[in-house]
């Protein structure tokens, strides 16, 4: 009888246990990133009454006697199943769809680090992307190149940071030249670029219309004009100190019968059987501006920057080596003349306006001038065996020895889940789940307090024999 005892009292402590794992699973029901636990038992120590004995001398064998003597806690797993998503359209929200955990601390050398699945993060005053509890975010850094690094380093978003100006490197022409023209009529068009520190310049462009025999028709392209939008100061072309296209003042376009372009360089050696294409370009080193209000007779001003990929001063506008696109977007057809240049890239420098995080984790950051530059790029972190991670508050967890080494990557491969920005990922218990293990659970500890109640009933009776 005591044994029983024993045992319901052990069954009771058990079963007490599971309760709590139950009432702390339902109280963090809506816990962003929490992992429920479940318990499961196992019997304890057995007391032998007589040990098992083999057949012998015509009798059979027989089983072994033995009275447990109780129940105790084999496992309180914690289950990484992934939780529902809920929207919050907050940039700052991100969700793991799929393995992986965040990894975040609070040591300055990013060394005693901590993971989570709880993406309710915020910045700080120095733009450090933090937890609640103040751990920072560790990402991998990009270099002034935009090439991804080794470093690791806090996801930072300054809203200090600017994009630096990017000189326009290439000016492409689309449009139509109207064939209806007479010969010598001219058609000026302009375009902006910007130089190395991101200033302003109106480019003005002549197409001059030439003649036209059996095997199709002549143009010129020549430099009209250069103004500095802030300053005013111009400069017109042609001029006897700079040839700024293609080393002469003009560059001459053909245009077969039927409107297509044939022909693209200086003029010489236009041949009637075959495409010519040479690569044209804008060279403005040694520009100077001569005209404009403020300037006195014969008094000249360089641009404040230089222009060109790597500064070389040269803009491309006719691309000899991708002859399809110089050919489909310009045309000579009987038809509205917008033949125009369009600046492909080029621009003022810019404050930092907004981010975004992308499905791999990179924090993209947007500009007041419309560019777009990467900042960093999220962690992530894997573990073979997540179940032997530790709890350690505040939605934290910590490697064990049981749970291997992190493995650090990025989201959306090699088996790390992608990262959903604007979502939260919500707590994994289940109700319904919890209540019927509540059911359970309270009818085994119901059921380890009778045993007690009728082992003192039998002890009571016992103690009456005397009477």
């Amino acid at each position: 009888m005591l044994r029983s005892i024993y045992s319901a009292v052990s069954g009771i402590r058990a079963h007490q246990t599971k309760m709590d794992v139950i009432g702390n699973n339902i109280a963090n029901i809506n816990t962003v990133g929490y992992k429920k636990q479940y318990v499961t038992f196992q019997d304890l120590f057995s007391q032998m009454i007589s040990s098992a004995t083999s057949p012998s001398n015509g009798r059979g064998g027989t089983n072994p006697k033995q009275i447990g003597l109780g129940v105790g806690i084999g496992a309180i797993n914690t289950i990484h199943t992934e939780g529902s998503a809920q929207r919050t359209d907050n940039p700052e929200d991100l969700m793991i769809d799929g393995e992986g955990f965040f990894v975040v601390t609070a040591d300055t050398n990013y060394e005693n680090r901590f993971y989570t699945r709880a993406g309710n993060f915020t910045l700080d005053k120095s733009g450090n992307l933090v937890t609640p509890d103040g751990y920072k975010v560790l990402g991998y850094k990009y270099n002034e190149d935009g090439e991804l690094t080794s470093v690791v380093a806090p996801i930072q978003i300054k809203k200090s940071e600017t994009a630096a100006p990017v000189a326009t490197s290439e000016l492409r022409f689309n449009g139509n030249l109207d064939s209806r023209l007479e010969e010598g009529d001219s058609y000026t068009v302009d375009s902006i670029v910007k130089d190395s520190l991101g200033n302003s310049y109106t480019v003005t462009f002549k197409f001059t219309k030439g003649t036209s025999d059996n095997t199709g028709t002549v143009w010129t392209l020549s430099l009209d004009r250069i103004t500095d939008q802030s300053k005013g100061y111009y400069t017109d072309f042609p001029r006897n100190d700079i040839n700024p296209i293609n080393q002469g003042n003009s560059v001459t376009l053909k245009f077969d019968k039927n409107g297509k372009l044939i022909y693209v360089g200086d003029g010489t050696n236009i041949g009637n059987d075959e495409n010519q294409f040479s690569t044209v370009k804008l060279n403005l080193t040694g520009l100077v501006f001569d005209k404009g209000e403020g300037l006195a007779e014969g008094e000249t001003v360089p641009p404040d920057g230089n222009f060109g990929k790597d500064k070389t001063g040269e803009i491309l506008i006719f691309d000899g080596e991708n002859i399809d696109e110089l050919v489909k977007n310009l045309t000579q057809f009987a038809n509205d003349m917008d033949a125009k240049p369009y600046a492909e890239d080029g621009n003022s420098s810019g404050k930092l306006e907004g981010y975004a995080v992308d499905s791999s984790g990179t924090v993209v950051g947007i500009f007041s001038n419309g560019e777009k530059k990467v900042l960093a790029q999220i962690m992530l972190a894997k573990f073979d065996n997540p179940m032997g991670l530790q709890k350690m508050g505040g939605n934290l967890f910590i490697d064990t020895r049981n749970s291997g080494e992190p493995q650090y990557g990025f989201a959306g491969g090699n088996g790390y889940g992608s990262i959903l920005s604007g979502t939260l990922e919500m707590s994994n218990v289940d109700l319904s789940m919890e209540f019927t293990e509540m059911i359970t659970t309270q009818r085994g500890f119901q059921a380890n307090s009778r045993i007690i109640t009728t082992s003192d009933e039998m002890l009571q009776e016992l103690v009456n024999l005397k009477r």
